[in-house]
């Protein structure tokens, strides 16, 4: 869809229309509004350019981008002695901004995000020493941590999936990832959603015992031993963490 309108032949404005039209869309012109949308579009389209690659599809990012438009739209002051695109592409640049630095993703400490960096370049090279790919426990021993915190600081690096994103071909009959969300039932699959996004909001620590305790099944007292405390203290730290958890899901 994105690209038929990125390529979708677009009004030649003057500066004094433009302004004009911004005049009518400020004082609720709705017709004024979407010739200003459509006459903008490559405006945004070479903004969005700059983000591609961030694990969000291309048309996702034009729909924030035109928020970011739109914006513009209402803010921009007619007094102003400068084109509307040279105002508008900061704004469109800041909404998209917004959209990745606040998007409900797993937000990644910078410590973990400073793991995964050094898990990465240990596998880099221990694939040259090896001829092959590394397991967990060398990478762990290189780097000087635990298999487990390996694990952690490899899927904290990894870029989320667009629910557009195509995931199998049948015939050329693209299934998209939302094509399969909906066959496994979509209330179980936001609700896995909820919990993943509410452990992703845990320290470093509590997602550690989560990870031990409910994807390792180990015991409170193997978990105290592997963090160095008593098992009284994990049974109170998981209660308090199961808590925690029920109210993230439940805002």
């Amino acid at each position: 869809m994105g690209a038929d309108i990125k390529n979708a032949s677009q009004p030649f404005l003057t500066n004094d229309q433009v302004k004009e039209l911004i005049a009518k869309s400020q004082k609720g012109d709705a017709e004024a509004r979407e010739l200003l949308v459509n006459s903008n579009i490559r405006l945004v389209w070479s903004v969005v350019q700059r983000f591609i690659n961030r694990g969000y599809e291309a048309d996702d990012l034009f729909q924030i981008g035109c928020i970011g438009l739109l914006k513009a739209v209402d803010k921009f002051d007619l007094a102003y002695d400068v084109k509307f695109s040279t105002y508008a592409v900061p704004m469109i640049i800041g909404e998209i901004q917004r959209f990745l630095r606040d998007d409900g993703t797993v937000k990644v400490s910078r410590s973990l995000k400073e793991t995964a960096n050094k898990v990465r370049r240990a596998k880099d090279e221990l694939y040259k020493t090896y001829g092959r790919a590394p397991t967990i426990s060398e990478v762990a021993e290189a780097v000087g941590i635990t298999p487990e915190e390996v694990v952690l600081a490899q899927e904290a690096s990894r870029a989320p999936s667009s629910i557009h994103e195509t995931v199998f071909e049948n015939d050329g009959d693209p299934i998209t990832l939302i094509d399969q969300i909906a066959d496994e039932g979509v209330n179980r699959w936001f609700e896995k959603i909820a919990l993943k996004d509410a452990i992703s909001r845990l320290n470093e620590r509590e997602q550690l015992i989560v990870y031990l305790r409910y994807y390792k099944d180990q015991t409170q007292s193997e978990v105290a031993e592997r963090l160095g405390i008593s098992q009284v203290q994990v049974s109170r730290l998981e209660k308090r963490i199961l808590q925690t958890i029920r109210d993230q899901i439940e805002q």
